[in-house]
This record gives C-alpha cells, sequence and structure tokens, in this order.
C-alpha cells in the first residue's frame, strides 16, 4: 500500500514530531563527517574494499543487535516480498561507503561532505517533486531551488583550495 511504501507515515509531521528527527540527522550528520576518513585510514590496512567490507560489517553488526534487541526481528517475515526497488538504499549505502574512501584523499572531508550533501539536495528535491519511493510529493518553490543553489555554491567555495 502506499501507507506501508511511506513508511507508514500518515499525514503532515507537526514541529514537536520533526525536533527529535532534527536532533537525530543532526547527531547523524555529525558521526557520517567521521566516516571517509576513518574509512580511508583502514584502508592504509585492509585495502580501500576491505575497509568498506570491514564498515559494512560493523554496520550489520549494528543493525542486526538493534533489531533483535527492539524485538523487530519477526518483522523480517515480509522480506519475501521485496522488490529491486526496495534495495536502492543498500546500493546507495555501499557506493558512499566505498566511494567516499577513494573520494576523501584529493577532496578533503569537508569537500567531499560539501559535494555529497549538495549533490543529495538536488536529486531530494526532484525526489520530493515526483514523490518518488514512496515519499510525499513536494513542489518545487523558488526557495527550495536558491537552497540547492546556495548549497552548490557552498561545495564550490570549499572545494577552493
Amino acid at each position: 500500500t502506499p501507507e506501508e511504501d511511506s513508511g507508514g507515515r500518515s499525514g503532515t509531521p507537526t514541529a514537536v514530531d520533526r525536533l527529535p528527527a532534527l536532533l537525530l540527522a543532526l547527531a547523524v550528520g555529525g558521526l557520517i563527517a567521521f566516516q571517509p576518513p576513518a574509512n580511508a585510514l583502514l584502508a592504509k590496512h585492509v585495502s580501500a574494499l576491505g575497509a568498506a567490507f570491514v564498515s559494512l560489517a560493523v554496520s550489520l553488526a549494528i543493525v542486526t543487535v538493534l533489531l533483535v534487541a527492539s524485538g523487530s526481528a519477526g518483522e523480517l517475515g515480509g522480506i519475501g516480498e521485496i522488490r529491486p526497488i526496495h534495495l536502492i538504499g543498500g546500493l546507495g549505502g555501499a557506493a558512499v561507503v566505498a566511494g567516499t574512501i577513494y573520494a576523501v584523499g584529493p577532496l578533503g572531508a569537508a569537500g567531499l561532505t560539501a559535494t555529497l550533501v549538495a549533490t543529495q539536495l538536488a536529486v531530494s528535491l526532484v525526489i520530493d517533486r515526483f514523490g518518488l519511493l514512496g515519499v510525499e510529493q513536494a513542489g518545487v518553490t523558488i526557495t527550495r531551488v536558491l537552497g540547492v543553489g546556495l548549497l552548490i555554491a557552498g561545495m564550490a567555495l570549499v572545494l577552493h583550495r
């Protein structure tokens, strides 16, 4: 159902609903800044793909513990209904982990992060516009386009050495 494809959300989130999500996103964003340099450092010992493997294995172990500890393991019963489109998240995760190991050296942590964020926002605007992957449709406004433009400008400034 469309509600299931959207993660079970219905209606518009309130400011109160959004605050915990914003705080979580800020914390995760800060942690993600450490990921490429840490993986590149690890790659010096186990190769780039080896570092990607170790990083993803640690992620898998943590998510497995969270899944079991939360009592949600039984919800994997629907795994037989997975379609290829559902695997995009895993593909993106592997691409981020493996690709950033190579890109962090030439771009630096700040340049890499600026590039990832600007690209994510630009593509996310398209996802919102067309309601792709169960996301609620949102219009493309001049304010949103200006926000993307400013991030792209910021990316260019951060990449300038």
